[in-house]
């Protein structure tokens, strides 16, 4: 008696899970046309907890005969088909979203009464927020550029199409290269790229310097730097915003590689995040400092910092190679010298560009170095590189503009190095 009552009570939930289902894309759908004459829309909010409950239904009907419950759903699908047929003879504007949703709505009451509540509730959520969002979707749509749809085409074919076809395994001199680790750069350099580029278009041109910055250092905070410098040259912007920028791209720098080294080496990351936080903090303290210096945070000629196509794989190409020569030196140096000559090869790479040595890092084999000494091997790639923007700067937009921001980073990269008793 006790297992037949548990039988009814779990019966009982996964109709209920599927009505409740229904009546949640229907809430949605009854608000969208909720402008349109009674009698023209071709469902609402109680059809679709019907569609939901009949899901349910044929759901718990395959579980005691599989013809019964398939002809449940057959017969529910075809009224969802013929009565959007009749909605098109009306003459009306065509649309397939609404059978789609009933369809979909009609597969979720039938999941969960199967005992797949997660999968039906992910399916009923994501199509609610897919619908409710249409406004916002048609509008990126019409903002897309010809060349930005192929380049999301391109991204969507090396991350999901590509990936997942290569062989997961060492080959190569001295076993130094995994084709799926190799390529995994380059959809996390476009990926990063993405990224920057979607928050510069959400945020526009029009919010400054700031948010352009930290976008385009998701990419490259080199190049940031590089391009502030040149505007800083040039002397007619508020060289304080400019300062502040900088800084920033600083400060997204030091998250983006905690961020890179938790993806590629997370055993390194408690003593690494050490090293690097007060490095972060000391950019983002400079960043308020300028910002509150400013006369006029919105004033003068400041714009967009330029950022390049993040969707051209280029140079996530060339930074697939680096990583590849890098890291067959530094198991050649590793075998060779040991953990001083890695973390020279390392150092020397990554004054350019942070993230191949990361890589290079994630790409040895586990446990060649301990989460200490892999923390400790990838500070001085950070602190280069963060020595070689002050470089840029002064010898770009020279002493007198720049000084302000070199000194900033010059900070950030002494905070690190006075974090390091914490590690030691």
């Amino acid at each position: 008696m006790t297992f037949e009552a548990t039988g009814d009570l779990r019966q009982l939930y996964g109709l209920a899970i599927a009505l409740a289902l229904g009546l949640l894309v229907g809430l949605q759908r009854g608000w969208a046309l909720r402008a349109e004459q009674p009698g023209t829309r071709f469902a609402g909010v109680r059809t679709y907890g019907l569609l939901g409950l009949a899901g349910g239904v044929g759901g718990e009907l395959a579980g005691i005969s599989g013809p019964y419950g398939a002809a449940v759903m057959v017969a529910a699908a075809a009224l969802v088909l013929i009565g959007y047929w009749r909605t098109t003879q009306r003459g009306g504007p065509l649309s397939g979203t609404v059978s789609v949703a009933g369809l979909l709505t009609l597969s979720s009451g039938f999941l969960a009464a199967m005992g797949q509540t997660l999968v039906a509730v992910a399916i009923a959520v994501s199509m609610m927020l897919l619908l409710a969002l249409r406004s916002q979707l048609h509008g990126l749509v019409a903002r897309l550029s010809e060349q930005e749809v192929l380049a999301v085409a391109r991204f969507a074919l090396i991350a999901a199409v590509i990936l997942p076809l290569l062989p997961d395994r060492q080959f190569g001199p001295l076993d130094a290269w995994n084709p799926r680790q190799l390529w995994m750069v380059v959809v996390l350099v476009s990926g990063f790229s993405f990224a920057g580029y979607v928050a510069a278009r959400l945020f526009g041109p029009s919010r400054g310097t700031i948010v352009t910055a930290a976008a385009g250092a998701v990419v490259s905070s080199t190049a940031v730097s590089a391009a502030l410098a040149h505007r800083l040259r040039e002397g007619n912007e508020n060289e304080a915003i400019m300062h502040a920028g900088i800084a920033a791209a600083s400060a997204v720098m030091f998250a983006r590689v905690m961020a890179l080294v938790a993806l590629l080496a997370p055993f390194a990351l408690g003593p690494f995040v050490l090293l690097a936080v007060p490095g972060l903090v000391a950019s983002a303290l400079f960043m308020g400092g300028f910002l509150w210096h400013a006369k006029s945070p919105h004033g003068g000629q400041t714009g967009p910092v330029p950022v390049k196509n993040p969707f051209d794989v280029g140079p996530a190409l060339l930074l697939m190679v680096l990583v590849m020569a890098t890291t067959l030196a530094a198991r050649w140096v590793l075998s060779r010298f040991g953990n001083v000559g890695l973390a020279t090869v390392l150092a020397l790479t990554g004054s350019v560009d942070v993230d191949s040595a990361i890589i290079t890092m994630g790409n040895l084999p586990q446990g060649t170095l301990t989460p200490r000494i892999a923390a400790l091997v990838l500070v001085p790639p950070i602190l280069l590189n963060t020595l070689f923007k002050a470089g840029v700067l002064l010898s770009i937009a020279g002493w007198k503009r720049s000084w302000p921001a070199a000194a900033s980073l010059l900070v950030s990269a002494l905070a690190c190095v006075a974090a390091l008793p914490l590690v030691l």
